[in-house]
């Protein structure tokens, strides 16, 4: 069995990172009759919130993508992936901010608990392999924070530890790693230049 390709993309807020990555894997998967997948980390939280995942799924909804909401443990979407599929994932952000915070309602968080992360860590680059295993495509959106002044609190502090950590460990496995800004695409890694 081949493995399929991981594209990583980052960017700012309103880059147009999720939109290339969806025409992306649109393309591809027009050209093969192949299967859109859809992975959403984002969960309800408020109303704008709400609009944005409402204005995703209408965005989405004429490729006919299947969506699949996780906003924890990335691992249980492994049997929803079938062969040949076009996977998007977005995003590791928001992923990274619920994993860190899971627990927080029996007073248990994950950031307090020591060795938590570096578990689920290693069972993301484990779900990452195998969902390669199956997919033809595995783009992984996530936003681009690392350059914003350094923060006073702890908290924060370890989430962008974490993030930077991810990120590098991610781009080592893809193919491709894209920045996006101002809706243009700059390629820090490619194995071929993507149609956008």
């Amino acid at each position: 069995m081949v493995r399929g390709k991981l594209t990583f993309i980052s960017g700012g807020v309103r880059s147009g990172k999720s939109a290339f990555a969806e025409k992306i894997l649109v393309e591809q998967a027009e050209s093969c009759d192949g299967r859109l997948i859809y992975i959403a980390s984002g969960t309800v939280t408020d109303a704008e919130m709400g609009l944005r995942i409402k204005t995703h799924r209408q965005d989405r909804a004429e490729n006919n993508w299947l969506t699949i909401e996780q906003p924890v443990k990335l691992e249980e979407v492994i049997p929803f992936i079938r062969e040949n599929d076009f996977v998007l994932w977005d995003c590791l952000t928001t992923w990274l901010a619920n994993e860190l915070y899971a627990g927080w309602e029996t007073g248990t968080s994950c950031i307090e608990e020591t060795g938590c992360m570096e578990r689920k860590g290693t069972q993301l680059y484990k779900t990452i392999d195998s969902i390669l295993l199956k997919a033809r495509e595995f783009v992984i959106v996530s936003n681009e924070i690392l350059d914003d002044l350094r923060p006073i609190d702890k908290e924060t502090e370890t989430y962008r530890k974490w993030l930077g950590q991810l990120h590098q460990n991610i781009v080592k496995k893809a193919s491709n790693a894209i920045e996006m800004e101002f809706g243009v695409a700059t390629y820090w890694k490619s194995s071929q230049q993507l149609k956008s």
